[in-house]
């Protein structure tokens, strides 16, 4: 993270949430993946900079919110079905060559603000922000736990998709301007601020190895990492694939 302040679907605005692992990092705001305290991050044209990911911008579909939705680009049950359907399956890559530096983040987002500080604002409610951009209190509600939290040094920035689960499904192969846009993204269901705790015990691991605690938040995980996977063309296991149907079939008809 560029700053180490660190900073869930009831008493925000919009609530939540997002970090990833398969690295191991710890730390206010980020622990397993989100962002990493003495990261620094690097000027951006954008929260999704370049445009070297299959889609410029989210679909018709994903422009279409579904009621309760706390994150953005989000698509409904059916349309995730279809997606999911279409994802590629493959057995996990190797994490050979991974470094969370090849991802760059936390990307600056303007006004002095990253894009940690972008997602707290965002996902908290009566954030109160300082010269430097800083939150230093709101409410926010934590997506995969439930816990309410009024502190952003307990929360932590998530990315739906963790880094190192983006590297074995296919980011291994993307040059550094994907993975900046993949690790900064604010337009598509990526980023998310949830406590700490939450967030490191998830660390890299796919749906099928951890599920939120909190079963009423399945529906939006696995639509969630199924719009991420979709977009950026990243592979998934056939046990990933299984688990991710599950947690969609939780969706209200």
């Amino acid at each position: 993270m560029v700053r180490q302040t660190g900073p869930g679907v009831a008493v925000m605005t919009v609530v939540l949430l997002f970090g990833s692992v398969g690295c191991g990092d710890q730390g206010p705001g980020d622990g397993k993946g989100g962002d990493r305290p003495g990261a620094t991050a690097t000027p951006s044209a954008g929260p999704s900079g370049p445009s070297s990911s299959p889609e410029a911008s989210p679909s018709g579909d994903d422009a279409k919110p579904v009621a309760g939705d706390v994150l953005p680009g989000m698509v409904s049950a059916a349309v995730a079905r279809t997606r999911l359907a279409a994802l590629t399956v493959g057995k996990p890559g190797t994490m050979a060559g991974y470094s969370r530096d090849k991802f760059t983040h936390w990307a600056e987002q303007g006004n002095k603000c990253d894009t940690r500080e972008t997602v707290l604002k965002r996902d908290g409610a009566n954030v109160s922000q300082d010269s430097e951009c800083r939150a230093v209190s709101g409410d926010w509600k934590s997506l995969y736990d439930g816990v309410s939290v009024t502190e952003a040094a307990k929360l932590d920035i998530d990315h739906m998709v963790p880094l190192a689960e983006g590297w074995r499904s296919g980011a291994a192969g993307w040059d550094a301007a994907k993975r900046k846009a993949f690790a900064n993204d604010l337009t598509r269901p990526q980023l998310l601020a949830v406590s700490a705790s939450s967030n490191r015990s998830k660390g890299d691991q796919s749906p099928d190895q951890w599920q939120p605690t909190d079963r009423s938040s399945w529906c939006q995980y696995g639509r969630a990492w199924t719009t991420v996977k979709s977009h950026y063309g990243l592979t998934v296991t056939e046990a990933e694939r299984a688990t991710l149907t599950t947690m969609i079939d939780t969706c209200a008809p």
